[in-house]
């Protein structure tokens, strides 16, 4: 195997926790003539899994005032962890209760309860960090980023990879013409790893609510219903109530690079196969083409495989490589050449066969010339840099809106398999009212009512 030609992520974790602190230490102590007082930050659904990491990195840079989760067994842990930090198991009555001690907030609940949340978090003026995708309806993308450019909060999505080199080497090396044109993307992953299809359907049985958790809480803005075994607290992903399904979780990874090398933005045209799928659960695999018209290269397609589907190896790959191996990653076609990246965060993208990478560097390492993050693989951590410095994270809403809502564009296909949708960007729907039908959620909670005309 090849080796990348930038640091793994792990390493550049790694190296950036190790320095993180010493970096920005001297502007941090209170006292200090000039020093600038710690952020407090609040984690909602911040008390174990992606939370839990997702809060930590934020404390990097900031105070953990509030953390706020479903689970009460988790929310014990946190409160052994965050001994000073108040515990809440609603996020309304964490506003409520200290709303005015809290200045940031990381969202790192299922993706159902991702725009309640960040919403309440705006209408209060917090700054904002959503893991992806943002929301999983295409209607409340588009609320959520009317309402934070109204409050004029900064804003940030969990997209680590679009913090790295990586990405910006694919966007400086596209636009230097390292493809020619480019013609065809192709994106796939091995999700869903939790259930879904028939799988996960067999498992959505009512029971009796755990001891430790607060299903109200849990349900958020959704409609009332009993408590459903089969979701808490991950394989909620494959619901399509609750979860964005593979191309939802993961879009926002790896479309990332393509998407924002190649200035995608919305495709006006969409169409899926699928295996499975259910009222209830996305299927057990995918393969969607997405047909987008942009300034500079035109006509692009763009095919996303999710499950069991996959690309075929490309002819330009070297004899040695495992094509079975690669589990995830993309094929980005010019015609001049094709970049292979083969990890979930855009972290080694290079043209193939490797001749051509030491051709085009010139026997040199590559030299990034794109500004880099200020908080490398961190995101969390990046938004609380950029509050205390003024400064605008790289996955703002008005980068991050656009890619979560391309991820769920793929969704619409997905739902109505076997059929062409079209897209109207200025209508933002589509010709077909199935599809239309996941554009916004059916039902909100009484009481629920988010919406940028009202925050």
């Amino acid at each position: 195997m090849k080796p990348s030609l930038f640091p793994n992520r792990r390493t550049f974790l790694r190296n950036t926790a190790a320095t993180a602190g010493s970096i920005f230490l001297p502007n941090l102590l209170i006292g200090q003539e000039g020093a600038v007082k710690k952020l407090n930050v609040a984690g909602i659904g911040g008390a174990g899994g992606k939370g839990e990491s997702d809060i930590g990195i934020a404390a990097k840079g900031a105070n953990v005032v509030a953390i706020c989760d479903v689970d009460r067994d988790r929310l014990k842990k946190a409160q052994a962890k965050y001994p000073d930090a108040k515990m809440f198991e609603s996020f309304r009555e964490m506003f409520e209760t200290m709303g005015d001690k809290i200045d940031m907030c990381t969202v790192s609940t299922p993706d159902h309860a991702h725009y309640p949340a960040a919403m309440e978090a705006i209408k209060r003026g917090k700054h904002v960090c959503v893991q992806k995708p943002l929301v999983n309806r295409i209607w409340e993308a588009n609320q959520l980023h009317e309402a934070a450019k109204k409050k004029g909060v900064k804003t940030n999505m969990g997209n680590q990879g679009h913090t790295g080199k990586g990405i910006r080497f694919l966007k400086q090396w596209v636009s230097e013409g390292i493809v020619g044109n480019v013609k065809e993307i192709h994106v796939w992953t091995n999700r869903p790893i939790w259930p879904q299809g028939n799988e996960a359907v067999a498992k959505y049985t009512p029971g009796e609510v755990p001891a430790n958790l607060n299903w109200e809480s849990w349900l958020a803005a959704t409609p009332q219903v009993p408590f459903t075994n089969g979701l808490h607290p991950f394989a909620w992903r494959g619901h399509r109530e609750y979860g964005a399904g593979a191309m939802g979780d993961m879009g926002c990874h790896l479309l990332d690079g393509p998407f924002w090398a190649c200035g995608l933005g919305e495709p006006y045209k969409m169409e899926a196969e699928c295996d499975e799928l259910t009222d209830a659960s996305w299927p057990k695999s995918s393969h969607v083409v997405c047909y987008f018209k942009t300034e500079k290269y035109g006509e692009i397609k763009l095919h996303w495989y999710e499950g069991s589907r996959k690309p075929e190896r490309p002819a330009e790959l070297e004899a040695d490589r495992d094509w079975s191996k690669i589990k995830g990653g993309f094929i980005l076609r010019g015609d001049a050449g094709v970049i292979l990246n083969t990890d979930d965060y855009c972290g080694s993208p290079r043209l193939i066969p490797s001749t051509k990478m030491t051709d085009f560097l010139g026997g040199k390492s590559p030299e990034l010339k794109i500004e880099q993050s200020i908080a490398e693989g961190e995101p969390q951590l990046e938004l609380v840099r950029a509050i205390e410095q003024d400064k605008i994270c790289g996955s703002n809403f008005d980068y991050s809106v656009p890619l979560t809502k391309f991820c769920l564009l793929g969704n619409l296909a997905i739902a109505t398999p076997g059929k062409v949708i079209n897209w109207d960007s200025a209508k933002q729907e589509s010709d077909n009212a199935d599809a239309n039908k996941l554009i916004k959620r059916a039902a909100y909670r009484e009481g629920w009512d988010y919406s940028a005309e009202k925050i």
